[in-house]
C-alpha cells in the first residue's frame, strides 16, 4: 500500500475516455451505489469452489463488499448468478459503484478512489473493480492492482482459459492482475429475413459465402441497397466494421511516444466514406437512439459486427419488448426475436471483454477470490452460465461440453453461434494493444465523422484527430 497513492500519477497520465463497452447498457450517472444486503448462509455444498462457509473461515477484516462497475451487466450477473449458489456469509453487505463509460467518468472516478484508498474507512475501500480490453494495461502496469495468486487464484485454476485473455491482463512483469469470465470473438449478425429478400437464403453458411472477404462485403452492401429500393442498409453507422479493421491492425497505436496510423485504420476510413456517399449505412453513430432502433422490430439494417457480449447482452435487450401481464413485467419476443443469424463474416477479430481486478488496499481478498472462481474458473457454474446468457465464456472445457451437445439459441432461429465463436477465439491475437487504445480509437472515430458527412476534408479531419490525441496524451505527439 506505500506505493498506492504514487499510483494515481500513472493513472491521470494514462486516462482515457470511455464508451467502447458503453453498448453493454447506457446506464447510471456519477457515483450511482446500489447497496443489498447479503444472502443468508447455507451448508456447504459439494463441489463449489468455495462457499459462504469458508468464505466467513477466511476472517476478511471486513464485511462489507465495494466493486465498481460502468454498467449494470455484472451486478446482474452477480446476484441471478453468484448469489443464488453462494450466499454471502451472515452480516455481508456490497455496493455496486456505478459510474458510465462516456467522457471518461468511470476510469476518472476510479481513479479518485484509488488514490484515497489508503486513507479510506474500511467499509469505502474498493475490493474489486472491472476492467476493460482498451484501457487494461493502464491498471494492470500499476500498483492499484493484485496479484491475483495472493488472492487465492492458481495456476491450475487457469489452465482452461483462453491465453490470451490472460495475456491482456499480465504485467510487464509477467504478474496476472486480473481474470475475464469471457472470451470476446467477434462475428457478424444479420437478419434472417432480409437474407432471404437479398440472397435468397437466410442459411448462415450460405450467407457467409456472400460476406466471406471485403470485397464481396463491399459488393453485398450494394445488393442490399438494390434488392430492397434503398430501404435497407448494410449497416448502420461510421464504426460499425471500426473494430473488425482495429483489431487487425499490423502495428501498435503508439511507438517511441509517436502516433501511428495503421493501413488497416485507413482502410475502414476509406470504407466508411464509400458506405456513406454510397446510402449503404444510415449515418448513425455507436449506441446513439437511431442505432439502436435499428435492432428493433421496426429496424431496416442488414446486420451488426458484434462480439460475445453484443450478442447477449446488446442486440437481444434491443430484440425484445416489455409488457405488463397480470400485473408483472416480463420481456417477449416483438417480431425481431428469432430473426436474426451469425455467420464470420469478412475477417475475424474480436472486440472488448470485461475482466475482474483485486483492488490494492481492498480487505475482502476471500470473497473477491471465491466470485473470480464462480464466473472465471468453475466449469460447472460457467457453462450454466453461458447456456443461460448465450455469452461465451472464458473456459474451453465448458465450452466444448456445450458445443459438443445439441446446443442452440431461440434468439439466434436455433443456430448454434456458440461454435462459431469457438472457431473464431482460436484466432484472436493482442500483441499490438496498448494502453492508449480506448483514447486513440475513439478519437479517431470522432474526429472523422465530419469527413465522413461532408463536413470537412479528410486532411482536416486528421488534423483533428491529433489535435484530440495530443490533449488527451500530452506526451504523444503526431
Amino acid at each position: 500500500m506505500k506505493n498506492l497513492k504514487k499510483t494515481i500519477a500513472l493513472l491521470s497520465a494514462l486516462a482515457m475516455a470511455g464508451t467502447m463497452l458503453a453498448g453493454c447498457g447506457k446506464t447510471g450517472g456519477d457515483d450511482t451505489k446500489t447497496t443489498t444486503a447479503a444472502a443468508k448462509d447455507e451448508t456447504t455444498k459439494a463441489g463449489e469452489t468455495t462457499t459462504a462457509a469458508t468464505v466467513a473461515e477466511a476472517k476478511d477484516t471486513n464485511k462489507h463488499l465495494v466493486i465498481y462497475i460502468w454498467n449494470d451487466e455484472f451486478k446482474k450477473m452477480f446476484e441471478t448468478y453468484y448469489l443464488k449458489d453462494h450466499p454471502l456469509p451472515d452480516g455481508y453487505t456490497y455496493d455496486f459503484v456505478l459510474n458510465p463509460n462516456k467522457d471518461n467518468v468511470y476510469q476518472n472516478k476510479l481513479d479518485e478512489a484509488i488514490s484515497k484508498q489508503a486513507d479510506a474507512a474500511d467499509d469505502d475501500k474498493i475490493d474489486m473493480f472491472l476492467i476493460e480490453a482498451d484501457y487494461a494495461l493502464k491498471y494492470v502496469n500499476s500498483d492499484a492492482t493484485k496479484d491475483v495468486k495472493t488472492v487465492g487464484i492458481t495456476d491450475d485454476d487457469l489452465k482452461n482459459q483462453y491465453e490470451y485473455t490472460k495475456q491482456i491482463a499480465t504485467d510487464s512483469n509477467g504478474v496476472l492482475k486480473g481474470v475475464s469470465w469471457q472470451a470476446t470473438p467477434g462475428l457478424f449478425v444479420y437478419r434472417r429475413s432480409i437474407a432471404k429478400t437479398v440472397f435468397g437464403t437466410d442459411d448462415p453458411a450460405k450467407v457467409q459465402e456472400q460476406l466471406a472477404d471485403w470485397d464481396k462485403f463491399d459488393a453485398a452492401a450494394k445488393t442490399v441497397k438494390e434488392k430492397t429500393s434503398g430501404k435497407v442498409t448494410m449497416l448502420s453507422g461510421y464504426a460499425d466494421s471500426y473494430r473488425t479493421f482495429s483489431n487487425n491492425v499490423a502495428k501498435p497505436w503508439v511507438a517511441d511516444n509517436k502516433i501511428v496510423v495503421d493501413d488497416n485504420i485507413t482502410k475502414w476510413i476509406d470504407q466508411t466514406k464509400t458506405f456513406t456517399d454510397n446510402g449503404y449505412n444510415q449515418k448513425t453513430s455507436l449506441w446513439d437512439d437511431n442505432w439502436t432502433k435499428g435492432q428493433g422490430p421496426n429496424g431496416n439494417v442488414f446486420g451488426y459486427f458484434y462480439s460475445t457480449w453484443g450478442i447477449n447482452f446488446t442486440l437481444l435487450g434491443n430484440s425484445l419488448a416489455t409488457q405488463v401481464k397480470d400485473g408483472g413485467k416480463e420481456e417477449v419476443g416483438n417480431g425481431i426475436y428469432g430473426d436474426w443469424a451469425a455467420c464470420e463474416g469478412p475477417q475475424s477479430y474480436y472486440w472488448g471483454g470485461t475482466w475482474l481486478a483485486a483492488a490494492a488496499g481492498g480487505n475482502n481478498d476471500a470473497i473477491v477470490a471465491d466470485i473470480m472462481k464462480y464466473f472465471t474458473v468453475d466449469t460447472k457454474s460457467m457453462e450454466a452460465y453461458s447456456r443461460a446468457s448465450q455469452d461465451y465464456v472464458n473456459n474451453k472445457e465448458a465450452i466444448k461440453n456445450i458445443t459438443s451437445s445439441n446446443y442452440s439459441s431461440a434468439f439466434l432461429g436455433g443456430q448454434d453461434h456458440i461454435s462459431l465463436f469457438a472457431k473464431s477465439a482460436e484466432k484472436i491475437n493482442l500483441k499490438n494493444i496498448s494502453a492508449y487504445d480506448q483514447g486513440l480509437n475513439e478519437g479517431i472515430q470522432t474526429a472523422m465523422s465530419d469527413y465522413f458527412n461532408g463536413k470537412s476534408t479528410k486532411e482536416a479531419a486528421y488534423d483533428n484527430f491529433y489535435t484530440i490525441a495530443t490533449t488527451k496524451y500530452p506526451e504523444l505527439k503526431k
